[in-house]
């Protein structure tokens, strides 16, 4: 992989490895941990599972559904109201290129990387911890699929390093949503510097160097809000374990009160 591109071959790829392909002319990527047998693991929307109208606007992943893989029957596999999803492949490339993120970059080299989501100043766990994460939450699901807080590159991110951030207001590890978001702020910022540097590229400078810093200040690698959680604790962490034991016990009370008409 280049400092420009983390283009790599089918061939280059390990099980564990956090993979990504971009969708829509480089417009976004989409991400997933690749776990060996030409299967990759990653977080869709749900409202785009079942949805026949693929939709130009959503961000991250916006698919119509997938007509029955020719090679593997198990491809497109989830739970019920889970956006979790093993895909093969192919199915997960859509004719697309492969990419392979980066973990452990020194803050040079993160910062160089203009675009974000492609690379982390995090270190990546085991390759076998990293598996383990994806086929569990390939079970149990990670959650509803927020665009800048909980997509697919977060989905990545966790199943590679375990951390967690706990800092729900604003966004989440995604470098990519950081992106969108840190470039109209870096103008903004540098607007007012219009007034004392009149040179479009100094202007540009400053611009480009407000943006770099705000990804970097995302970054899961560098932030101070985030926690290592295991997997199995994912639930209780994000207070799904919660709402899953307030609609058992909605089900349980409709229950007997069928019971008892």
């Amino acid at each position: 992989m280049g400092l420009l591109s983390n283009k790599v071959e089918r061939n280059e790829i390990k099980p564990g490895d956090h993979i990504y392909t971009y969708r829509a002319v480089f417009t976004y990527s989409h991400h997933g941990i690749f776990v060996g047998g030409s299967k990759v693991v990653h977080f869709r929307p749900e409202r785009n599972l079942d949805s026949s109208i693929e939709s130009s606007s959503e961000l991250y992943d916006p698919i119509s559904p997938q007509s029955a893989c020719p090679v593997f029957p198990d491809c497109g596999f989830r739970q019920l109201n889970s956006g979790v999803v093993i895909s093969c492949l192919d199915c997960f490339l859509r004719n697309g290129s492969l990419y392979c993120f980066e973990y452990g970059v020194t803050p040079s080299v993160f910062l160089a990387k203009v675009r974000g989501g492609t690379c982390t100043t995090a270190v990546s766990d085991p390759p076998g911890m990293v598996i383990h994460r994806a086929m569990y939450l390939l079970q149990n699901g990670f959650g509803n699929y927020d665009i800048f807080q909980n997509n697919c590159e977060d989905f990545a991110l966790y199943c590679k390093t375990g951390l967690l951030i706990m800092e729900k207001l604003g966004v989440g590890g995604s470098g990519q949503a950081s992106s969108v978001i840190g470039a109209p702020l870096a103008a903004l910022l540098s607007s007012p510097l219009k007034l004392l540097m009149p040179s479009p590229v100094g202007v540009a400078t400053v611009t480009a160097g407000m943006y770099c810093m705000s990804r970097y200040a995302t970054d899961i690698g560098v932030r101070s809000d985030v926690i290592k959680v295991a997997v199995e604790d994912l639930a209780v962490n994000l207070g799904w374990a919660a709402s899953h034991d307030e609609a058992a016990q909605e089900s349980e009370a409709s229950n007997r009160q069928l019971v008892t008409l």
